[in-house]
């Protein structure tokens, strides 16, 4: 096929220096340029103009639809990827929001690329709910017209893993689209898997549709973080520069507050945003477990590709402290062990049982004497970083970021438990020590561009963290917008988290607002949810002037006491029915002005 030339206002020899250059990176370098260049365009005041695309998939009107459902931006990062990789191989892409979508666009379109995560019970994450809904419902068109494929991103800790990346791929299919690549469901440790479903996708357009020389990529959108080195494959290392107990005396939390040095990495944040942190195992858990399987800690093994020791791989690069279905399949398996297929084979027993423990238990209760070190590597899953709601905002703290860690601790099955992050950072990282992080950007829970418009924050515990973030910045701006704040934890005294800084701005006029509720102080538990309906009229005063609502924290009990207490607070000021309440909530999430972050 004869090469399309694209349409570009670089000289003939520019345009050949920028093909070597791109035929030269790899796809990390790729990104990061791609972000480099959004980043000097608004550091130069310019606006990013992106070409029409020439490529000859684009003149067939064969394009790529890359829809992305993203909760916390991963699916929207695999998406930019995909989209940045067919510019690359010629490809005409274009990346799309699931909320921004037209589900009837999809009569027109030809090829379709799907990248969504998975929320709580098997739901879609918050911005692909009306896409779901049409989706799964009586109106959806037949698309025998449509070549597609799917990427699930999820949790297989989780029962329902990837379930929306299933939901959509069987219901695509009975539309009568066909597959144009194997639907792919990734575990945390996606980037591998994703790669090679990128390849294939690209491999399978290209073959159908054609492409030309590499094309300008319109609407790849780059995150606050994109114009940095660092990033999941390459963490920067963060000074510790204070680790501060923030709990009070009497508290049977242990919450800290943990700031880190950013400078000279050129990382750069958003109030919303979280800061990943790729820790290491509890050396005592490395130990027992080493020692329950009679293997050395210096056997060499390896480790993601690279030369390393066994000690090391259980340390910092595979997951023990959590198990999954598919691991206790394979070491049933391995292992010839009967009665563990038989358990493995039931979904229910299987989770019950796994709750509440680890690699540790799993060793013990079902030994695997022919087990060798390499495929024990080999069976573990990566070690996934934590992800932190940043409670600073980077106007005011500059070159630091803060955040709010409540240190795991807990006894299940006669031993002692601990997170890995959380205990790490409490108890084995001092002042001066370095972290690896990268920022995790959040668009999806994000202040107004107006600084206008009011806010109500509700955060319980931990969940005030990026509400602190959100004061921060507004007070930088010099904001004229209401704040309020419904903060709730265990005791006043012992678990107010912030509360001087809290009160300093009430004092000073920027928090208009402030409730709280703290459950144990008095006999009959009292929560955030309680404050909401306490305070409806005026919950519902604030929304009807256009108030933003943002949640932040628990996603199994808090998430969903809340949304009921809204959905009440909505039928009982407002006089609407149910069906009407769900509806209005809906059309402010689709406004953005009901933003969740919730774990």
């Amino acid at each position: 096929m004869k090469n399309t030339l694209l349409a570009s206002p670089l000289t003939a020899d520019q345009q050949q220096r920028l093909s070597q250059l791109l035929a030269e990176l790899d796809p990390g370098q790729t990104s990061w340029l791609v972000g480099y260049l959004a980043g000097f365009c608004a550091a130069s005041g310019s606006t990013a103009q992106a070409f029409p695309a020439t490529s000859a998939s684009a003149q067939n009107g064969s394009e790529l639809t890359i829809l992305f459902g993203s909760q916390t931006g991963n699916a929207e990062g695999v998406a930019e990827q995909l989209a940045v990789r067919a510019a690359e191989k010629g490809v005409a892409a274009n990346v799309v929001d699931l909320a921004d979508y037209k589900p009837k666009q999809l009569k027109q379109a030809q090829f379709l690329a799907l990248v969504t995560s998975t929320q709580g019970e098997g739901d879609p994450p918050d911005n692909a709910l009306d896409f779901y809904e049409f989706l799964m419902g009586k109106k959806a068109p037949k698309l025998g017209q449509l070549r597609y494929s799917v990427l699930g991103l999820g949790d297989s800790s989780y029962q329902h893993f990837c379930q929306t990346g299933k939901d959509f791929d069987q219901r695509l299919t009975e539309l009568g689209a066909s597959s144009l690549a194997e639907r792919v469901d990734c575990d945390v440790d996606y980037e591998d898997l994703a790669e090679q479903w990128i390849e294939r996708v690209l491999e399978a357009v290209a073959s159908e549709a054609g492409a030309s020389q590499p094309v300008a990529s319109a609407s790849t959108a780059v995150g606050s973080a994109a114009a940095s080195l660092y990033g999941r494959k390459n963490p920067f290392q963060a000074t510790i520069l204070t680790n501060q107990l923030l709990s009070g005396q009497g508290s049977d939390k242990e919450v800290r507050h943990i700031e880190l040095s950013l400078e000279d990495s050129g990382l750069q944040y958003k109030p919303g945003d979280a800061l990943a942190v790729c820790p290491e195992n509890s050396p005592e858990l490395v130990s027992q477990l080493l020692s329950a399987l009679a293997f050395d800690s210096e056997a060499p093994v390896d480790i993601n590709g690279e030369a390393g020791t066994l000690g090391e791989a259980l340390a910092r690069h595979r997951e023990i402290t959590l198990l999954t279905p598919p691991l206790i399949k394979q070491w049933a398996e391995l292992a010839g062990q009967e009665e563990l297929s038989a358990l493995a084979d039931n979904a229910g027993e299987l989770r019950d049982w796994m709750e509440g423990r680890d690699l540790l238990d799993l060793v013990q209760c079902w030994p695997m004497p022919s087990l060798q070190p390499q495929q024990l590597v080999n069976l573990l899953r990566k070690l996934p970083p934590r992800l932190y709601s940043i409670s600073s905002s980077q106007a005011a703290e500059e070159d630091e970021v803060h955040i709010t860690v409540a240190a795991v601790r807990y006894q299940s099955h006669d031993r002692n438990r601990e997170g890995v992050a959380s205990t790490w950072l409490a108890d084995r990282l001092k002042e001066g020590a370095t972290v690896p992080v990268y920022i995790d950007p959040n668009k999806n829970f994000a202040l107004p561009d107006n600084d206008e418009v009011p806010v109500i924050m509700i955060g319980p515990g931990t969940g005030v963290a990026p509400f602190r973030a959100f004061m921060q910045e507004r007070e930088e701006r010099e904001v004229t917008g209401d704040n309020w704040l419904i903060f709730g934890d265990r005791r006043f005294r012992s678990d107010f988290l912030y509360q001087s800084e809290w009160l300093k701005w009430r004092r000073e006029g920027l928090l208009t607002r402030l409730d709280v509720a703290f459950s144990r102080d008095q006999d009959e538990k009292r929560y955030v949810q309680h404050c909401l309906r306490e305070q409806g009229a005026d919950v519902w005063a604030w929304l009807a002037r256009g108030a933003s609502l943002y949640v932040c924290g628990d996603a199994e009990h808090m998430a969903p006491d809340v949304h009921q207490a809204l959905l009440d607070v909505v039928c009982e000021q407002a006089g609407k029915t149910a069906d009407q309440a769900e509806d209005y909530l809906r059309q402010l999430n689709r406004d953005k002005r009901y933003q969740r972050d919730v774990y």
